[in-house]
């Protein structure tokens, strides 16, 4: 055993904590909120306010959710007295998978007893978001994981979008630059043409528009594309067409809140 298997071994007389894996409400940056038992279940968000230890992307915004969740269910311990601990930026930059990074030191609470919660601004951790590193950590130290019930974006936008839901791909984020974005496009078109696996991405608010227009610019007549945004929210919108439909009547999109892509065929 390592040196730092042994500083975090468990005692033998008090069993491990778990690592619960909580979602997040998909109205986070949005000017709209929506309700919590409106998008996630009454269990998921009564362990939640039993724990008091969180690994997050933001301390800020996880404690904002925290006094949401106190609001239907008070908190088991104090607003004041939560450990709520960030994972490092360069984890949130280049992803749990590219930026070599050990967590297994977050855990520590849970190796000595204390139920750890892992969350993200949005949706469900380690699924489009960081966190993967702290669930393969969790299970290197022979934690027990447990996701929670909740939102998710990237599903959610499959369901409605009519596209091939038995072969999929998340392909993350695009390139920001125009030509490098179409280039990007283009091969994205090409696998789900040949395959039928749908390509499934997401992009920051603001470059909405832009994706879109090139999009409209880069795709053949024939591809399908799908737009979900906002979902959850009232003003939940999913649109799916072929780009000669697209054409013909060009949506503006909500350059404030987020959306999930897709195309296929």
């Amino acid at each position: 055993m390592s040196g730092s298997d042994t500083k975090h071994a468990a005692s033998p007389d008090k069993p491990q904590g778990k690592l619960y894996l909580v979602p997040a409400p998909l109205d986070f940056g949005c000017s709209q909120q929506t309700a919590l038992q409106d998008s996630l279940p009454n269990g998921t968000l009564v362990i939640a306010a039993a724990l008091g230890h969180w690994i997050c992307e933001n301390a800020k915004s996880t404690r904002a959710y925290l006094k949401r969740i106190d609001a239907i269910y008070p908190l088991r311990h104090p607003l004041q007295s939560q450990t709520v601990v960030e994972l490092p930026r360069e984890v949130h930059k280049k992803g749990d998978h590219m930026a070599p990074f050990d967590a297994r030191p977050l855990l520590a609470a849970a190796v000595d007893g204390d139920d750890i919660g892992l969350i993200s601004e949005a949706g469900m951790p380690a699924v489009a978001d960081p966190g993967s590193s702290v669930v393969r950590a969790a299970h290197d130290l022979g934690l027990q994981v447990i996701p929670l019930v909740g939102p998710m974006s990237l599903l959610l936008s499959l369901a409605a979008s009519g596209l091939n839901g038995q072969n999929f791909a998340f392909v993350g984020y695009l390139p920001q630059e125009a030509a490098a974005r179409a280039q990007r496009l283009r091969e994205l078109e090409s696998v789900a043409l040949k395959t039928g696996q749908t390509q499934i991405w997401i992009e920051t608010p603001y470059r909405n528009e832009a994706m879109l227009r090139s999009l409209l610019q880069t795709l053949a007549h024939n591809t399908r594309l799908a737009v979900c945004s906002g979902l959850t929210l009232t003003r939940a919108r999913c649109q799916s067409a072929n780009i000669k439909s697209w054409k013909q009547q060009p949506p503006a999109l909500d350059n404030d809140t987020p959306a999930v892509f897709a195309i296929g065929r």
